[in-house]
């Protein structure tokens, strides 16, 4: 046998495969996808904490709802079901009574950002400086695979504290992440504008 028909050989050998192969009716198995997920149009209620020991307020999206909302003289805590975006926001409020109270609490704050630093691409923060309200913090946003993408504190810088964290129920997937991140984050930047002690 020569070499042309070896080739011939070979060819037709290597056709018939392909045409039977294309024509097999098994399923091909696809990789994984994220599916595009549609918020509706952002809409927002007041909220004002209940305990007068506490006393603030801030717009909250109406998709939200209050969990849990537990509190004494000098610590609170509230907890917001994040609806369709299947997470947590968590608030801690505490009452202080010195500037170096205040330094330990804002401290402390950083430091739980900083524990994601491992995880983290990167992170970003925004400063919230309002002195007609006596509203002061730092909004962090953290980029990467991380536990929680969003965490801020705000203070009066006189006696009143208040830590944020988000939470979402899904492994960390910054990338599939990203369009209901962008979402979430209108929400809180409306929450952290609105903020405002009661009295």
């Amino acid at each position: 046998m020569g070499k042309s028909s070896a080739t011939l050989i070979l060819c037709l050998a290597v056709w018939a495969f392909l045409f039977v192969s294309c024509n097999d009716k098994k399923p091909v198995p696809k990789p994984l996808c994220y599916l595009r997920t549609d918020f509706p149009d952002h809409q927002y209620s007041n909220f004002q904490v209940k305990n007068p020991m506490f006393d603030y307020q801030f717009d909250i999206s109406n998709l939200y709802a209050l969990r849990q909302n537990l509190g004494d003289q000098r610590y609170g805590f509230q907890e917001f079901d994040l609806g369709p975006i299947n997470g947590t926001l968590l608030v801690y409020q505490k009452r202080f009574n010195s500037k170096d109270s205040l330094i330990t609490l804002i401290n402390a704050a950083n430091d739980l950002v900083d524990e994601h630093k491992i995880k983290a691409d990167r992170i970003d923060f925004d400063q919230l400086i309002d002195h007609n309200k006596r509203v002061f913090g730092t909004f962090f946003t953290l980029k990467g695979n991380v536990a929680t993408n969003y965490q801020f504190y705000l203070t009066d810088s006189t006696s009143r504290f208040v830590r944020g964290e988000i939470l979402l129920n899904c492994r960390p997937n910054y990338d599939s992440l990203r369009p209901t991140l962008d979402y979430l984050k209108v929400d809180l930047d409306r929450m952290m504008q609105s903020f405002q002690w009661k009295k």
